[in-house]
């Protein structure tokens, strides 16, 4: 299968929710880009590089394992603009419950006006890692609180380094 799909989002960090649709996408796809969005308006838990070496240390040898190859790559323009750069003909898009399915429609919607060429396909989460947002997993963890349910663990002894009290 020869077919190139982006998956696109901050992740920052990269949970057990993310994990699950790489997962997911790479049965569907021979190559998945992952696209790490940089605004210069933000500032991130982890860089973007943390963030790559978190995700690619985490999911390829998920990827491996599906048979897919994974590139991790960053973008600071439309999401469309970094597909097109990919060579990718897909947007894998995860779903975790009806909130997200509206805001994903319209997403959807815009990026097909943008980029008809590339199809968004959307990969509900399973039932065990609906509730993980990372936004929730950065609270936790500041919090001094126990993310080993909803991160990988390297990525939960990255984010208590993070958090260490001195």
């Amino acid at each position: 299968m020869n077919r190139t799909a982006l998956y696109a989002g901050s992740f920052d960090p990269v949970t057990n929710g993310h994990v699950d649709v790489i997962r997911q996408a790479c049965r569907l796809v021979g190559r998945l880009v992952i696209a790490i969005g940089v605004h210069p308006g933000k500032t991130p838990l982890f860089s973007a590089e943390e963030r790559a070496e978190l995700i690619r240390a985490t999911c390829d040898p998920i990827a491996a394992a599906e048979g897919s190859a994974l590139e991790v790559v960053t973008f600071d323009d439309l999401a469309v603009s970094a597909a097109r750069r990919a060579g990718a003909s897909l947007f894998i898009r995860g779903l975790r419950d009806g909130t997200d399915l509206d805001y994903e429609m319209q997403l959807a919607g815009m990026n097909s006006a943008m980029a008809p060429e590339v199809q968004t396909v959307f990969l509900p989460a399973s039932t065990g890692v609906r509730p993980i947002t990372a936004t929730l997993v950065r609270q936790i963890a500041a919090m001094g609180g126990d993310v080993r349910p909803f991160v990988p663990e390297l990525v939960a002894e990255r984010l208590e380094a993070r958090f260490a009290k001195p």
